[in-house]
């Protein structure tokens, strides 16, 4: 895992572009990080990273259609059948067909998913906190801005 020298360090002009100047290797990096932890510890209560990312959807609206879970998690529509049938199969969740559509299939909470919640999003405060340590309150609201704008920059770019 990089990790930024104490001191001040400008960007290069020259040919060499080391990963410590690159804003995605750093984000990728740190996003690697939380993941290692999310998945250690969520995998104590039974759950995948895969999982999870579905249930902090449903945990907010649950009884979506699939096609928009796989919208909302990021997922292609094939993985996401994937996902929600071992989900299924854990108990987290249950499927029903539309009453409107009967193409539609929505995804609905089981009781133990639900009752998962509140340890589960524990568990994900408390990696923030532990990555937060020593960093000040206003440096993470510069950081919540700053990677804000350069995800908004990028997004406008037309391919």
């Amino acid at each position: 895992m990089a990790t930024a020298p104490n001191r001040k360090r400008r960007p290069s002009r020259s040919g060499d572009y080391p990963p410590i100047e690159s804003a995605g290797y750093l984000v990728r990096d740190a996003h690697r990080a939380f993941q290692r932890l999310l998945e250690k510890r969520i995998s104590a209560h039974g759950v995948t990273r895969g999982q999870w990312y579905f249930l902090r959807v449903l945990w907010t609206e649950d009884g979506l259609s699939q096609r928009e879970l796989s919208t909302r998690v990021g997922m292609m529509e094939p993985t996401t059948v994937i996902a929600l049938r071992g989900m299924e199969k854990a108990g987290l969740i249950r499927r029903t067909r539309s009453t409107d559509d009967k193409r539609v299939t929505n995804v609905w909470l089981t009781p133990k998913a639900k009752r998962m919640r509140e340890p589960m999003l524990l568990l994900a405060r408390g990696i923030n906190e532990e990555a937060f340590r020593g960093v000040k309150r206003e440096d993470f609201k510069i950081f919540v801005r700053a990677i804000a704008r350069m995800t908004e920059n990028l997004d406008r770019i037309k391919r």
